[in-house]
């Protein structure tokens, strides 16, 4: 993967039930030469709870986050929140 930073913002809005949520990801190296899968979700417009989980290798944090974005979007998350509207 290299030195680039891969990240992903999701959104799940849901008027109704008054839900408007997002969750941010990102694998960032630190400073142990290990990787970190950073997460953070909340109620958008407020803080967010954060959770930093630790991987030896790069390519196990990538699967983590890949893992996790898959999850978000099977449960009604986008990764392009402007898009939603086009399929309402």
């Amino acid at each position: 993967m290299g030195t680039q930073m891969l990240q992903t913002y999701l959104e799940k809005l849901d008027p109704p039930n008054n839900a408007a949520r997002f969750y941010r990801m990102a694998v960032l190296p630190n400073l142990f030469g290990e990787w970190t899968l950073y997460r953070e979700w909340g109620r958008i417009g407020q803080g967010g709870q954060v959770r930093l989980d630790c991987y030896e290798h790069e390519s196990q944090a990538v699967a983590a986050l890949m893992a996790l974005e898959a999850s978000k979007r099977a449960r009604g998350y986008w990764a392009e929140p402007q898009q939603r509207t086009m399929f309402d």
